[in-house]
């Protein structure tokens, strides 16, 4: 079984987060930064709050999946 390596939260500190430019500026959306080989994921309307972690690879796949609409019936 694959064993992911989670980063501290700490490790985050002082990072450049980044949201879609199409969100709008007062509403909440999903922020990524880039640290070390993990990708992280938070919603940005909680800045404090959890930090999923992912490895390239499973965000390339989420990726794939969302340009080829796998995930348009969420929405």
């Amino acid at each position: 079984m694959y064993k992911h390596e989670y980063l501290p939260d700490s490790a985050f500190d002082g990072a450049q987060w980044q949201k879609a430019s199409a969100s709008e500026p007062d509403k909440g959306c999903v922020e990524f930064t880039k640290v070390d080989n993990v990708i992280a994921m938070r919603d940005s309307k909680v800045a404090d709050g959890p930090i999923l972690q992912f490895t390239e690879q499973e965000i390339a796949a989420m990726l794939a999946g969302a340009k080829g609409g796998e995930f348009d019936h969420l929405i």
